[in-house]
């Protein structure tokens, strides 16, 4: 490391000798900064030697105009050969800057320092046979600054004060910016108020920018915002500097330094004496400079009338509204007379109001009250009287009213509850029972009172209490835990203890005796509402079929006092060594049924008896149905409903056609004339519809008469149904020979079909070949 060190500073000497040379030799000055760099002819180099560039850093001055390439220096090395040529290489290389052969550098174009103020470049230079005989060697171009940027304020600014703030109070601080150098006096400002603004209360610090007051006796109410005009000069003020302007606005903060006064010295007003409580009369309205915020009266009523009236603050404008505290009576006092008085919150305040002297802090009030027709008044809001239950009584207490106004006309009374057990006498007020009261039904009474003027004028209301008071009239009840008796239980056995309730709301001191006599028990009193029941003789037995009992005399030591006597029924058991019962027989005891239970036992019976009752009218309804269906429908219904050929007209156990033959016999088979017709115009039915079956005692001629008239009937009778009808049965079949059977087809006109073939169905038919196979008067002839 050393022996490096030595030969760099051999190396280093040697080029400073060789560079003092140079210069000694060429008989000139060399120009500071500058180095003449000498050509080299080409050898070899025998030893490396230390060579350095030789200049300073280049200066350039901003915005100088450059219409040709102005020459700023030269670059020069300590070594002296002829150099060819140089090259550059950098920020603006070879476009903003330029060397030429002799290392001169030139700047092609204006510059400008606040966009940038320092250049970076790099050197090297070349022989004639252009070998690098110098490498890159490092130099600076800075660009010189000059005014050329005015001050700039970056916002508009704005500040307040409170009025009556002392001197050197601070406001606000402006602040401008100049973007030339920093370090150069050509961007140090220096600020003052121009006057042009209003300068009378303020001044600014000329390098600070800080705006103070310089009075101390701004108000807001004569001048609430002053505008100051400030200016910023950089080159530390000089005339040469460049300025800028800019206005800045400064409020005046209101504070409570006004005391309010009213604007008027007398108020008459008037109000109603129905006016509500807590509601507004009206405004004492009050004049006062100061911002609503900033005011703060107080009001104040003396003497008595400030229990009747208060004076509150109205929103937003805060002047005093009169209030009504207390009720007004015109028939009492018919007009008020009072001062208000106001006055300032000025606690904060270390300066006289400004308009102490002139504000009008008291005024005169006088209100007229206006008379109204008023309701009657209760002399007491609530009315309690106390009754003795099961009394009438005729004067419970009495209930008044009376009219407030001067007219004071008469008050008539009612009860608004129509069931209540009181009354009222509606000219005085009286109450009086209507019915005796239980107390322990209801022990209280509670109804409204009307009162009226009369004749139907206004009305108010009132409750009354009724306290119904108790008397001694419920006799004591027992109560007592199941009481067994043990077979064995010795004289003087205490078998259980007895207690009893009364439902009167009196003390009561109950004694307990045996009412009658008793072999087996006795009752001790024990004076504390309780008795014992004791053996009185034994012995006992389960299989004693009396039942055991004692009855129990009770008085509760009232006035009057009450007496029950009760049956208490006593268990027989059969106890072990402890008297722990281990078989018992239950004692007799009284049954019966509760009120409620019988009713529900009735309701239940009825209901039954109600159900029965329908079912069998429903039974019965049906049967009628079905047998009025059976006699009123026609004899047809009876022929039509099969669904088989039958056995014919020997065949009597499948269809009865005694009907057919008794009412063959009764004339009343033929319809009846159009004379006879019902009286709507509808032909009666059939009389064989209804007929009763007669002993079978048909005739073919019979029968054959009544076919007869039956086809005659459908042949004329449109409206009646046919004898058998389509919609029952209509075709026999299409293997059948007859074909139809149905009398739809066929007329009391004759057919042109011959049915001598039904002589060949067999004895079945025979009937039915006889009344059709042959002619009429054959037929009947042989009847």
């Amino acid at each position: 490391m050393m022996a490096w060190l030595q030969l760099w500073t051999t190396g280093l000497m040697a080029i400073m000798s060789v560079s003092l040379a140079v210069a000694g030799d060429s008989g000139l000055p060399a120009p500071e900064g500058h180095v003449e760099i000498v050509k080299k002819d080409t050898h070899p180099v025998l030893f490396r030697q230390k060579r350095e560039w030789i200049w300073n850093t280049r200066s350039v001055d901003e915005e100088k105009p450059a219409p040709i390439p102005y020459k700023i220096g030269q670059l020069k090395s300590n070594l002296k050969v002829d150099v060819k040529s140089f090259k550059i290489e950098g920020e603006g290389a070879n476009t903003i800057f330029t060397v030429d052969d002799k290392g001169y550098l030139f700047v092609t174009r204006s510059l400008d320092r606040e966009e940038k103020d320092t250049y970076h470049l790099t050197a090297r230079m070349y022989d004639g046979n252009n070998k690098l005989i110098e490498d890159a060697g490092e130099f600076l171009i800075q660009v010189t600054d000059i005014n050329d940027n005015i001050p700039v304020f970056p916002r508009t600014y704005n500040g307040s004060i409170v009025e009556r703030s002392t001197i050197g109070t601070e406001v606000l601080r402006v602040t401008a910016t100049d973007a030339d150098d920093p370090s150069s006096p050509n961007s140090e400002l220096r600020y003052s108020l121009l006057p042009n603004g209003d300068i009378s209360a303020f001044q600014i610090h000329t390098e600070t920018g800080m705006i103070t007051c310089k009075a101390n006796n701004l108000d807001r109410e004569d001048k609430s915002q002053y505008v100051v005009v400030v200016q910023a000069q950089d080159m530390r003020g000089m005339a040469t500097g460049s300025t800028s302007t800019t206005s800045v606005t400064i409020t005046i903060d209101d504070i409570n330094d006004n005391i309010a006064s009213f604007t008027r010295k007398t108020y008459d007003l008037r109000v109603r004496e129905d006016h509500n409580l807590n509601e507004k009369i009206g405004t004492l309205e009050l004049e006062d400079k100061d911002e609503n915020k900033n005011k703060e009266p107080i009001f104040t009523i003396p003497n008595e009338n400030g229990k009747v009236f208060s004076v509150d603050l109205s929103s937003p404008s805060k002047d005093g509204n009169l209030m009504l505290r207390q009720a007004l009576d015109y028939e009492t006092t018919s007009s008020y007379s009072f001062t208000v008085q106001v006055r300032e919150n000025l606690k904060n305040l270390r300066f006289p109001a400004d308009n102490v002297n002139s504000a009008t802090t008291t005024v005169q009030v006088n209100i007229k009250v206006l008379d109204v027709d008023e309701a009657p008044v209760f002399l007491q809001p609530i009315y309690t009287f106390t009754v003795v239950e099961e009394r009438l009584v005729s004067n419970v207490g009495t209930v008044t009213a009376r009219d407030p106004d001067k007219a004071n006309k008469s008050i008539r009374y009612s009860i608004l509850d129509q069931d209540c057990p009181l009354s009222i006498n509606p000219f005085t007020g009286q109450l009086s029972t209507v019915r005796l009261l239980d107390r322990e039904l209801e022990a209280t009474h509670v109804f409204q009172v009307k009162a009226q003027e009369e004749p139907s004028g206004l009305e108010s209301f009132v409750k009354v209490n009724i306290i119904v008071q108790d008397i001694n009239d419920n006799k004591p009840e027992l109560t007592v835990d199941e009481i067994f008796v043990c077979e064995n239980d010795p004289t003087d056995t205490v078998i259980g203890t007895l207690r009893a309730v009364d439902k009167d709301n009196q003390p009561a001191s109950f004694s307990f005796s045996v009412a009658g006599q008793s072999s087996n028990f006795s009752i001790r009193d024990s004076g504390n509402n309780t008795a014992d029941v004791t053996v009185k003789q034994g012995p006992f037995s389960l299989d004693d079929p009396k039942d055991y009992s004692v009855d129990v005399r009770i008085s509760d030591g009232g006035r009057p006092a009450q007496t029950s006597v009760t049956k208490l029924s006593i268990k027989s058991c059969r106890c072990d060594a402890r008297r722990i019962p281990t078989q018992c027989k239950a004692g007799a005891r009284r049954m019966g049924v509760s009120v409620h239970a019988l009713i529900a036992i009735l309701l239940c019976i009825l209901t039954i008896l109600v159900i029965v009752i329908l079912f069998v009218m429903r039974k019965r309804y049906q049967k009628d149905s079905l047998s009025n269906l059976k006699n009123s429908g026609e004899i047809h219904e009876q022929l039509v409903t099969y669904d088989e050929e039958g056995g014919g007209e020997m065949d009597t156990n499948g269809y009865d056609v005694s009907i057919l033959s008794s009412a063959c016999h009764d004339g009343s088979l033929l319809r009846h004339p159009h004379p006879h017709r019902h009286p709507h115009g509808h032909a009666h039915p059939s009389l064989y519809a209804v007929v009763q079956k007669p002993p079978p005692t048909a005739c073919k001629g019979d029968m054959a008469v009544m076919i007869e008239v039956k086809k005659d009937e459908a042949d004329h009778d449109r409206d009646g149904f046919p004898y058998d009808t389509l919609h029952i049965y209509g075709y026999e079949g299409p293997e059948s020979l007859a074909g139809s059977l149905s009398s739809l087809g066929s007329s009391s006109t004759g057919s042109n079909l011959d049915y001598d073939f039904l002589n060949d169905w067999g004895p079945r038919f025979r009937t039915l070949a006889e009344l059709y196979g042959v002619d009429a008067p054959d037929y009947y002839h042989q009847y």
